[in-house]
């Protein structure tokens, strides 16, 4: 066994609480190398009394690595631990002093587990475990009233630029509330609604106010109080890391420099604030003069963004906030934004931009989770550029379930495209089948699904501004055939509990000719479904160990029975079924 592959240590994805008496405890080994793995575990005061051997399970696997874990709860909610690991040459234990011989009676220099203290256990809100989100860019979903049309608005429908204006506001989300509800949508993401001058609204000028080319904060308030009364929260777009350019105290910087009251409340290389040679001398979000970079380890920034977060929240009634930038924002004003928010609403969902790793912001103390873009590529690489096979889509999924908690993982915002990427059905190539897989795939995946506005009605566009056109509302424009299938996978998705557990198992994932052919299985107690998808356009064939009949989720009158022990699936090109095994 590949000691050098063996990897543990307490506390963040490896050993963490799932809740007030539950630990995880997850461990590494080289792929295959492992046959079996226990973890001996017991509470450090009365290990005798207490000493339990509990058999670990297959987590997940990636290209190099299997993942071990085991649920356990500590009669005192403490633990000592170790591990023993069977290979085909062998046993091997291992405890924080490494690979001892044998293990010592004495647990002394076990893995340790201090204590599940209540106000650390990491506990999002249950409600985003449920939760479709359905992402709205406010100026290209629907001008409902033309009067705070910007001037030179365009024609609704015409070719986005990054400049102009089709006056998409507040009152045009109200009048089709009824089609997120009609689609199976619970949750509503809102890119900047605040005051600014661009179309995107990522430069703000006034925190406090919404855009007046969308409406009024009581326009706002209307809108959430008709989202909840369908069963939709509502989720804004915080743009803490950088204001406008127009941003009042900027604009006093800009008029008296380093004598400004508000001088501090930016990072300031060199006075003035100019643009030389193309860079600023001031920090910006990239090198975009038109966006400040705010100094959130100022005392009165600080201030004054909690402020803004807590009054969306208590006067407006948001349910939670998209964290823009994120990962350039200092880990201390995090912490005490989430205490500030979760003051106001402990069931607030707060969401960061973070486009790679991310679970130093996933520890219970700032985000509740974030843009699960590893996942977006992984699913965009496989369904879309169909650039890898089905082994490397199923290890790089593998890979991600192992990298953060489970509760995080039931609470992912799992993303395929959005107003920063080209539009899902265009990295598809414009094959609707192609499309609908990855789709599926995102619908029957643990965490949160959000759907970005026009999708489900086939609308295609390359990166900004392509990928903001105005939406499609005249039906004979529409994808119908497409709306009709996102409806279904949405209701499946609902009707069906197993479908957005966390517990997925990959059975079959092939390469060479059949790369494109994947099948697993997704659980919740006794309900058990089979999923099965070739994402290339020619015929293929699985077959996977199962037993007991199997129904069709898609046609109740198809069902499947196993053939010496197989159940054996014809897929063809681009052709998916989904089953659930009767009891």
């Amino acid at each position: 066994m590949l000691l050098e592959a063996i990897y543990h240590r307490p506390k963040q994805n490896w050993a963490y609480a799932y809740n007030e008496t539950t630990l995880h405890i997850r461990i590494q080994t080289k792929r295959y190398d492992a046959i079996r793995v226990e973890l001996i575990a017991g509470d450090k005061y009365d290990w005798s009394g207490t000493m339990t051997i509990v058999e670990m399970t297959a987590l997940s696997s990636d290209a190099l690595f299997d993942y071990w874990e085991a649920a356990i709860e500590p009669p005192f909610r403490r633990l000592r631990y170790a591990f023993r690991l069977t290979g085909s040459e062998g046993e091997v234990c291992f405890t924080e002093n490494g690979f001892p011989a044998e293990l010592p009676d004495n647990p002394n220099t076990f893995f340790d587990f201090p204590y599940i203290n209540k106000v650390d256990v990491f506990a999002p809100p249950a409600w985003v475990k449920d939760a479709v989100f359905y992402q709205i860019f406010p100026e290209r979903f629907a001008n409902g009233d033309p009067s705070l049309n910007p001037e030179k608005t365009e024609a609704w429908g015409g070719k986005p630029t990054p400049t102009n204006f089709f006056g998409g506001d507040l009152q045009g989300v109200l009048d089709h509330l009824d089609h997120l509800v009609e689609l199976g949508i619970n949750a509503v993401y809102f890119t900047p609604l605040f005051e600014a001058t661009t179309n995107h609204k990522y430069d703000t000028e006034n925190y406090m106010q919404v855009d007046r080319h969308f409406g009024t904060n009581e326009k706002l308030k209307e809108l959430v109080e008709a989202c909840h009364k369908r069963g939709i929260r509502v989720l804004l777009d915080a743009v803490f890391n950088h204001a406008g350019r127009t941003f009042p105290p900027f604009v006093d910087a800009l008029k008296n420099g380093e004598k400004s009251v508000y001088a501090n409340w930016f990072h300031v290389r060199e006075w003035p604030l100019q643009v030389v040679d193309g860079i600023p001398t001031y920090e910006t979000f990239a090198f975009e003069p038109m966006m400040p970079k705010l100094n959130t380890e100022n005392p009165d920034v600080k201030a004054y963004l909690f402020n803004v977060a807590r009054y969306w929240i208590e006067k407006i009634g948001v349910d939670g906030w998209r964290l823009d930038v994120a990962n350039e924002v200092d880990h201390q004003f995090w912490r005490e934004f989430r205490q500030a928010v979760k003051q106001v609403n402990p069931e607030a969902y707060i969401l960061g931009e973070i486009w790679h790793d991310a679970m130093m912001w996933l520890e219970g103390d700032q985000f509740d989770s974030v843009m699960n873009y590893p996942f977006t590529n992984a699913v965009l690489d496989f369904f879309g550029h169909q650039s890898i096979d089905a082994t490397t889509f199923t290890n790089a999924i593998g890979r991600q379930l192992a990298a953060y908690p489970q509760q995080v993982t039931e609470t992912a915002f799992n993303l395929l495209d959005s107003h920063d990427t080209p539009r899902l059905l265009t990295i598809c190539g414009d094959e609707v089948d192609a499309m609908k897989l990855a789709v599926l795939f995102q619908l029957t995946y643990p965490g949160a699904p959000c759907i970005y506005y026009g999708d489900e009605v086939g609308m295609n566009g390359e990166g900004d501004p392509d990928c903001r056109k105005c939406m499609v509302w005249e039906p004979e424009q529409q994808n119908l055939e497409l709306l009709a299938f996102y409806k279904q996978a949405l209701a499946l998705r609902r009707e069906h509990a197993a479908l957005r557990s966390s517990d997925i198992r990959f059975l079959q994932a092939a390469d060479g000719e059949d790369g494109g052919v994947i099948v697993y299985e997704r659980r919740d107690g006794a309900e058990r479904i089979l999923v099965a998808m070739n994402a290339r356009g020619r015929e293929a064939a699985a077959a996977v160990p199962a037993g007991g009949v199997w129904v069709s989720l898609l046609d109740a009158q198809q069902q499947l029975e196993p053939v010496a022990g197989k159940l054996l699936l014809q897929l063809p090109g681009y052709g998916y079924g989904i089953w659930k095994q009767l009891h």
